[in-house]
């Protein structure tokens, strides 16, 4: 297998063209290469620095889990934090993550910071919504958003043998004329659900739209987490 690694987003490109396959980390491809045979051309975006980059308002795909530090608003950093092993996070990329994996444990994250993905095909760069490339697979690029007033994450703790964890992501945001905005995302027996309401009310109506609208068919020990994650944002000195 020749592995090539670009520097540059011409580079990358042409060996898009030349066929070369996107492996991310290769955390979750090598294990299925071993059984099904290597192809015949890869591509790691490791060396490339528009898939490198961590800002408040940015997060490269080729960026390793372990990296993503207090550059990048809460519920990014504690999403990451909380994926697989210390080992897994060493090697496991962004970008793998959210479009390689079907547990997506960064997705809840990105959709609640309503983040748009950039991302690269061999004709250029273009910037898309994430459902558009998790349908189509396309290489991600970068992640971008907007600054949140504030933002947390809550992952369930696992049963040993069972289903995925529960992950409850939410954030605030301003909007025009004042107001704020709140998104939530629950993962949930690997299904993602996504939701906003505006601010008007008390926590128990901002909830009560919430469910009625997004999350009607989340299981009762889901919509408590999501019920404490809200209250908890709500609470915080940015919210006010």
């Amino acid at each position: 297998m020749l592995l090539r690694l670009p520097t540059s987003v011409s580079e990358a490109q042409e060996y898009l063209t030349e066929g070369a396959v996107p492996i991310g980390g290769a955390t979750l491809v090598w294990a299925t290469w071993q059984r099904d045979g290597f192809p015949d051309r890869a591509m790691s975006l490791r060396d490339l620095p528009e898939a490198n980059t961590i800002g408040p308002e940015a997060l490269g795909a080729a960026v390793v889990l372990n990296r993503i530090d207090d550059r990048v608003p809460e519920v990014l950093r504690r999403a990451a934090a909380g994926v697989g092993t210390g080992a897994v996070r060493r090697t496991a990329t962004v970008g793998g993550n959210i479009v390689g994996s079907t547990l997506r444990c960064l997705l809840p994250a990105a959709l609640v910071l309503d983040a748009r993905a950039v991302i690269l095909e061999p004709e250029g760069v273009t910037e898309t919504d994430l459902a558009e490339v998790l349908a189509k697979r396309q290489l991600l690029l970068s992640l971008r958003w907007r600054t949140p007033l504030t933002s947390n994450h809550h992952k369930a703790a696992a049963e040993p043998g069972g289903a995925s964890p529960v992950v409850v992501a939410a954030a605030l945001h301003p909007v025009d004329g004042g107001a704020n905005l709140l998104r939530v995302a629950v993962r949930c027996e690997d299904e993602v659900f996504s939701g906003s309401t505006g601010c008007e009310g008390g926590a128990d109506d901002m909830l009560r739209r919430l469910r009625d609208a997004s999350f009607g068919r989340l299981p009762a020990m889901a919509w408590e987490l999501v019920g404490r994650q809200v209250t908890d944002l709500l609470a915080r000195p940015e919210a006010a």
